[in-house]
């Protein structure tokens, strides 16, 4: 190979950036040139690439969100739309593709290889954490600190003003934030798509922490549990006459400079992807297990269910009390 892409794709996550650094300056350092894709597969699609050398992404390590932008396209979902972008490529003589984002974004980096042939590597960038074949993804890291602080400020005010506060974070089909900040911060009860226990449950859960002599309470909520914070607060409001506050921590999550954990997972992700792209690695994501790299076939990493860990969730409701 003497050219490669790369593109960042879905939602943005703190990390792309030390990731992309680390695809440019591996592959440089091989005598292989970088394409960078700007918006992802829209971009792609629209021919919007330029030449990346290490210069270029200088002093990018520390930055969140992603450089090369991000966006997502209804156009890379047909057939017409992605033989257009390996026509793209092909023009630019680039011999394979580095996508960088989660399962939406592997699904298109799977078909362009299907269909056209086109040699891909998958880097898992979202802060969900939910992807099969890698214990964590990068943005997780940051994305659970960010909550976790938020979560200690609120606790400041919920204690002050002896309120339960409801807290919502992301993960839309995964629980993975939610529980790490619901053990990091202490929480009362917390809510997961894994696990859709009765919303109800809550209300038996602050009448104990009342009983014990509990103040205030924290509840953390992801997104993807059925009917969410509101929810939660109003099975609270209605089964115990308490005033809740609802706090929808939202897109918050997904900014920020990443922490140094994220940095390193993707600094050795963007490596590992160069060296195994051009050693005939293709329709594969490189993730990171019990501290060894390993490579997962694309469509296992969504086809494949990533479970929260059970014992942690089990040490949430023992430290509860």
């Amino acid at each position: 190979m003497k050219r490669i892409a790369v593109l960042t794709s879905g939602g943005d996550a703190p990390g792309m950036n030390a990731a992309v650094r680390a695809v440019v300056r591996t592959a440089t350092s091989q005598g292989v040139e970088v394409v960078g894709v700007r918006r992802g597969f829209q971009g792609l699609h629209q021919g919007d690439m330029r030449i990346l050398g290490p210069r270029d992404v200088a002093n990018t390590i520390q930055r969140g969100g992603t450089i090369l932008l991000t966006a997502r396209s209804a156009t890379w979902r047909t057939p017409e739309g992605r033989a257009k972008g390996a026509a793209h490529l092909r023009d630019l003589n680039v011999d394979g593709l580095i996508v960088i984002g989660g399962d939406g974004s592997f699904h298109g980096a799977h078909y362009l290889y299907e269909e056209h042939g086109i040699d891909v590597i998958g880097i898992p960038g979202t802060i969900d954490n939910d992807l099969y074949g890698t214990d964590h993804t990068i943005g997780y890291f940051t994305a659970v600190e960010t909550a976790l602080d938020a979560v200690d400020k609120l606790r400041d005010t919920a204690a002050s003003h002896e309120r339960i506060f409801v807290v919502e974070v992301m993960g839309r089909h995964a629980g993975h934030i939610a529980l790490d900040v619901a053990v990091a911060g202490g929480a009362e009860e917390v809510f997961l798509p894994e696990d859709e226990k009765p919303v109800t449950d809550v209300v038996q859960v602050i009448q104990d922490s009342v009983a014990k002599g509990k103040a205030s309470s924290i509840i953390i909520v992801a997104e993807g549990y059925p009917g969410g914070a509101m929810g939660v607060s109003q099975a609270i409001a209605e089964g115990t006459g308490l005033e809740t506050r609802v706090s929808i921590l939202g897109h918050i999550q997904r900014g920020g400079s990443p922490v140094s954990s994220d940095r390193i997972l993707a600094s050795r992700l963007g490596e590992e992807a160069v060296r195994a792209i051009l050693e005939g690695r293709t329709d594969v994501m490189a993730g990171r297990v019990n501290g060894e790299i390993v490579f997962t076939p694309l469509h296992e990493t969504w086809e494949k269910r990533k479970d929260v860990s059970r014992s942690l969730y089990r040490c949430a409701k023992t430290l509860s009390i």
